[in-house]
């Protein structure tokens, strides 16, 4: 098989390569769903978005490609999946691979963030907020850890642009 060429590098921590201004995209990767979030163009608020049902790789790329051109995205955050004690899990080999796969296909740089309790955190948002988080909105929680990843990964960017 011939690798692709690309300019897109796949050093998904790498954050000096964190473009300086523009809005970010961050997805929570789940089997069935994606919580989506994006910031504003001066990166203080996040907010989830609807969440993208996951049916096939070709699907949730077109519609991360829209949801970039639509909001006109400088970067792409992924959540990373750690386990409690940080070690790898199933799904933390998931949220790799689909970082590799989008680093190929979009021109943007792509980054991965641990998300470690996230969407416990995002429970708790949601419930403090009168919203239920089972059945059906089941996907407000996604969206809502994906804005809790965005958040964080922002705030380590801001702490190693203040580091000396």
């Amino acid at each position: 098989m011939q690798e692709k060429e690309t300019t897109n590098p796949l050093e998904n921590t790498d954050l000096d390569r964190v473009p300086g201004d523009g809005r970010l995209i961050a997805i929570d990767p789940g089997t069935k769903r994606c919580g989506v979030a994006i910031c504003d163009e001066l990166r203080v608020i996040t907010r989830g978005l609807p969440f993208i049902s996951r049916s096939s790789w070709k699907k949730l790329l077109s519609k991360i490609k829209a949801l970039i051109s639509e909001f006109d995205a400088k970067a792409l955050v992924i959540g990373l999946p750690l386990e409690s004690d940080g070690s790898e899990s199933e799904m933390s080999e998931e949220a790799r691979s689909m970082a590799r796969k989008f680093a190929l296909s979009l021109d943007v740089p792509v980054f991965l963030q641990d998300e470690r309790v996230t969407s416990y955190e995002a429970r708790g948002r949601l419930w403090s907020a009168g919203v239920s988080t089972d059945g059906k909105d089941r996907g407000r929680v996604d969206s809502e850890a994906a804005a809790i990843i965005l958040s964080d990964f922002l705030d380590r960017v801001k702490k190693t642009e203040s580091a000396p």
